[in-house]
Order: structure tokens, then sequence, then C-alpha cells
């Protein structure tokens, strides 16, 4: 099991043997949250005796429980189980964290740095337990002379000297050593990284200051502050980011010290979007509900979509040569009470359909034969370990990853015969209570959206961290409070999540009032995920996406089909941002709820968008040019 939750990181020594055998001390240890230790790891030969000389590379993929750094150094940051593995000569080996919580508060205070400029100033960041706190913080300078603290932690550096700082939660308290250095700086001017600026472009900002020979001084930490209407303003490290929501006039200040201040204006320009999209086609199912579809090229030529359904045994496959006429040419019908998922192989020759609540209780997965596309035929089933039920699939190569509902693991099942697909891999978070939703493989990596328990990250081919198409490897977990992680999708540096949320008496047969939106990551480290921006629409729920070309389009149930800009920077709610390029409501009489849209996801094929709806079928539309 172990195997499964770690990297393997290659590392080759060409002077000395491969190591047969890594051990980690302590094999096992329970830490406090804050707590920290240090491990050891030692590489041996066959033989038994000890390999010198091999330099251990650390890695902990649970990075929200623990993280070690390149000298074994484990901090336990929040309660779990996590593995820490250590590679010597590219041979790994495995020890076991759990992270209890502590008996005992901890608080910690720091500093953007040790060293202040003289009349300059810059913020204590405080956590407690590991987490910010809401509880009243106090402040309290050594020497005064020196240094004063604001009640919001603001440290203003008033001549050269040392102080430190008390920092007071209830009965807990910690100290920051200050030192104030000579100020050389003369002068001091906001910089920006863009000069035209339109709604939803990210700025940032920094303070230039130079002394009076031009040279520039560094160590100048200011807070950003910006007014003037809608806006998303932080900051990291020295830099204001700021995100403008209207097209107006922002007035940005930089606070240097306690008398010391810099503004400047910000003309912001409107995001003008120049398409609007157009329903072009309707494939009407207004007998019963829909699940997710496919949109591809059948090997007659011929374009088709395959669309499961909801409380319903059938798949229906309509011919979409036309987009403007989609033609039903045939329904399949397999025992189950929901057919969640289509995919089609990328040979265009087998389809996978996902079977839920058959009466036989052996669901699993569906092949068909896409010989005569507009008329498909069942090739074979695997139920043998999935019969549990499958939610979601992804098809990659001659390889099907099943979210399987029994056991909420990824089971990976070879579809090379067609005729008789065996399972070669599984993979699944190392707890009893877990939900695995959906999945998504792209360039090497599985994104395994695993609902209370976040986003998963696994190296499933990629190289970076020793997974293999059938034997992944974990490298990431984030989950964030909301919960319910639904669906994931990479574009870039970003990873877009998205939640669902139902309410509990929800009744498919009326309206849903379903709640949800699409948290946005950077991922620029895979190891350690962060949330930096959203895309959310209020009174209205997420689900299904697709990313192409800086778009993302998002089926938001409800709110319908949702087309935004996702160039560049992302930063603060992209909704308020003018970001959005389109919007259409896929509803009509035509449905299983007149009138209310429960847009499903979307799929960009041949220039058109095509889309199921919960409640009403297939929808196609496209994007045109707004006409003046």
């Amino acid at each position: 099991m172990l195997l499964l939750l770690v990297g393997l990181f290659l590392q080759v020594n060409p002077q000395a043997e491969p190591p047969e055998h890594v051990k980690i001390m302590p094999e096992s240890i329970t830490l406090e949250v804050n707590e920290t230790r240090e491990f050891l790891a030692e590489a041996y030969d066959a033989s038994g005796a000890a390999i010198s000389g091999l330099e251990a590379r650390w890695h902990i993929a649970e990075s929200t429980i623990a993280t070690v750094d390149e000298n074994g150094k484990v901090q336990a940051l929040a309660p779990g189980r996590a593995v820490i593995v250590a590679v010597l000569g590219g041979k790994p080996g495995y020890a076991e964290i759990i992270v209890e919580e502590s008996n005992q508060t901890h608080l910690i205070a720091t500093l953007p740095s040790s060293s202040l400029l003289s009349g300059t100033s810059m913020s204590i960041n405080v956590l407690l337990n590991g987490l910010p706190t809401e509880e009243r913080i106090r402040f309290r300078s050594s020497n005064v002379a020196v240094v004063t603290v604001n009640r919001d932690g603001r440290v203003h550096a008033h001549k050269p000297g040392t102080a430190n700082v008390t920092v007071r939660v209830a009965d807990v308290s910690t100290t920051v050593d200050v030192t104030v250095i000579e100020n050389p700086a003369v002068s001091y001017q906001i910089a920006q990284n863009r000069y035209i600026v339109r709604q939803g472009d990210v700025v940032r900002f920094r303070v230039n200051a130079v002394d009076e020979n031009g040279d520039a001084v560094e160590g100048v930490y200011p807070t950003w502050e910006a007014s003037g209407g809608g806006l998303y303003m932080g900051s990291e490290g020295a830099e204001g980011i700021f995100v403008p929501e209207e097209a107006l006039d922002y007035s940005i200040t930089a606070h240097i010290g306690e008398d010391i201040q810099r503004t400047i204006i910000i003309a912001v320009e409107p995001r003008v979007h120049k398409e609007t999209l157009m329903i072009a086609g309707r494939g009407a199912i207004a007998h019963h509900h829909s699940g997710d579809m496919w949109a591809f090229e059948g090997v007659d030529g011929r374009d088709y979509v395959y669309i499961g359904t909801f409380i319903h045994d059938w798949m229906k496959v309509f011919d979409v040569t036309n987009p403007e006429e989609p033609v039903l040419t045939d329904s399949i019908q397999v025992d189950a009470r929901r057919i969640n998922d289509v995919k089609i192989h990328g040979s265009n020759q087998l389809a996978v359909i996902t079977r839920e609540g058959a009466s036989s209780r052996r669901n699993g997965i569906v092949i068909l034969d896409l010989s005569n596309p507009a008329h498909p035929t069942i090739l074979s089933e695997y139920t043998e370990t999935v019969t549990g039920g499958v939610h979601n699939v992804w098809i990659e190569e001659d390889l099907v990853y099943a979210c399987h509902n029994g056991t909420s693991a990824l089971h990976i099942i070879d579809i090379s015969d067609p005729v008789r697909p065996k399972e070669v891999g599984r993979w699944e978070l190392d707890k009893e209570e877990k939900t695995l939703h959906d999945v998504i493989v792209q360039e090497g990596y599985a994104y395994l959206s695993y609902w209370d328990d976040g986003v998963v990250t696994l190296d499933v081919g990629a190289g970076t961290h020793g997974g293999t198409p059938t034997a992944p490897v974990m490298v990431s977990r984030l989950s964030y409070p909301e919960g319910n992680t639904h669906v994931a999708w990479r574009h870039g540096q970003y990873l877009f999540v998205g939640d669902e949320i139902f309410p509990e008496d929800w009744d498919p047969s009326k309206p849903i009032d379903a709640r949800g939106y699409i948290h946005i990551l950077d991922v620029s480290d895979l190891e350690a995920p962060v949330e930096v921006a959203r895309y959310e629409i209020p009174g209205a729920g997420a689900h299904n996406v697709w990313v192409e070309d800086d778009r993302l389009y998002v089926g938001y149930y409800q709110a319908g089909l949702r087309v935004i800009d996702i160039s560049g920077e992302l930063r603060g709610n992209l909704y308020n941002q003018g970001r959005e390029i389109a919007h259409v409501l896929t509803a009509d009489e035509q449905s299983m709820v007149p009138g209310w849209p429960m847009t499903w996801g979307a799929q960009i094929f041949k220039g058109h968008i095509y889309t199921s709806d919960l409640n009403s079928g297939l929808w196609i539309a496209r994007m045109d040019v707004v006409r003046p």
C-alpha cells in the first residue's frame, strides 16, 4: 500500500552499486501538530553492508499533513497519516507518520524579514495551531524607541537598534526578534508590471526605493490598499496583487511606513468580448433524464454524440454530422438504473459506458463495438472487481481508469483485448471513509476528484514521481472546507476543480437548487497546489468543465452553459471581473422540468460546443461574432 502513496525519485550514483534496500529511521512515528522530527536514511547492498556517499532525496505526498526539507526534517501540520520517502541511488525507503492534535496551543509569529529599514514597516503573520486566528491578538514592543506595533500587527521601525515583539493570544505568547537598520532610501516609487489594464487583468505592484546615488534599496515591504469599486487586492511578499472588477479609475496606495505612503491612479478599460453563444441544434429528450455525453467522428466519417441517462437504462445515439439537425439513430439498453458516463476510445472503434443500479447488482462497465457507430452493439462487459457500480471513467490508450462506487478506489482495466477486459492496477486513499467521484488523465498525471478529501494528483506515467500507467504514485492532495470535490481539469499552471452541492431534499422531477463553484488552483508546484482564484455564480451550482484555447467552458446547472476567458494570471472571482464571454440557458418546454436548466458540462468538437442537460437532453451551441 505504501508504494501507492509515494513517489520514486530517480537518482544514480555511478560510483556505487545500486542499493538493495533503503531504511528510514524511525520507521514509524507519531507527532503532534507543529512538532518537528529529523529522519535518517541509509542504503544497504545485497550483503547488508551500508553504502556511503549517497545523498537522500526526501518527499511527502500529503503536504497538507506534514512537510519535509532536504535534510529529512519533518514538520507536522495537521492531523492525519502521511508517508515519507527517501530515495538513495534510485532506491526508495519508506516510513509512516501519524499526526495527532496537539494538547498544547502553538503560536507562531513571523516577519517577511528580520531586518527593517528605519522609517518603514511590515506586518507580522500570526498562526495559531497552524491557522490564522480570529481571536484577539495583542502585540508589545520591548523597545518602543526602536519599533512600535499597532493593533493590526504592523511593526513600525523608528531608528536603528534591536527589539523583540511579544505576540499574545489568550494565555499563549511568543516573540519575534527585530533588527532595525539605517535606511539609505531617499525616494520611493510604485512600479507595475502592466500599464494597459482591463477588467479582470492581474496587476502586480512593488515599491522601488533608491538611495542618493540612484542605487536600489532592498527591504521595503509595504501594505497595499486599493479603492474605487469592486476589486481584489492581495499581496505576495513585497508585491501587491490587484484585480479590478469594473472599468473605472482605481487608487492604489503603498503604505511604506508610518509617515511614508505613495499613491498612483490606474485607469481600467472594459474587457470587451466580441462573441456570443448561439444555440445551433437540439436533440430533445423529454421523457427521461440525461447524463454525460461524448462527441466524436465515427469510423464511417460521420459525427456522433452518445448520451447516457439518469434513472433510465438506455444510451442515446445522435448523428450530428449536421449540428443544426441532430438525428436520433439508435438507443442501447443495458441493465442499469443510471448510465452516468460515456467515453470513446482513441481509435473511435470502442466506447465505454458506466453502469449503476443494475437489477442483478452486477454493474461495472460495458464495452461497445462502434464498427457501425450509428448502431453500436455490446461487445463485452466487465464487472468482476467493479460490480458495486462505476460512476465515471477515463480512457487513456488501452486503459480504462474507473471510479468504483463500492471501493471508492481507482480501478485500472486493460481493454487491449476488448472481449476479455481485465483489471491490471488499483489505487485508493489509505482511509476507510472516502468517496471517489471522477478522474481525468492529462500528460501522465491523473487528477482524482475525491469528494470531501479534495483533489488528488497521481503520477501515472509522467515519470516525475516514479508512477506508471498501471501503478500510480501519489503526488499531492488538496482539500477545502466546502468539500464535494466533483471534477478537475488541468490547463497550464492551473487546475480547475468543481464542487457539486445539492440540497438534501432534492428531487429530479422538480427544479434542483444546486450550489458549488469552480476552485482555481495554481499547480506550478504539483506537490503543493494552492488555491488562488475561483469562478462563482451566486445562487447556482457548477458541474462539469472543459478547457480549450484559454477558455473555460462550464456546465453550471441552473445557470446554464458558461464560457469564461482564463488567459493570463488569475486571481479573485472571475465572475465579478468581466471575464465571462457569453452564456446561454439550456431550457425550453421539451424537458422533464420545463423551463429549468440543469446544464451538465461541455465538449468542444469541430467548432461547436456540445452539452447535455439533465432535464432536456442534447444541446449544440456555437460562438458567433457580435454584430454592431
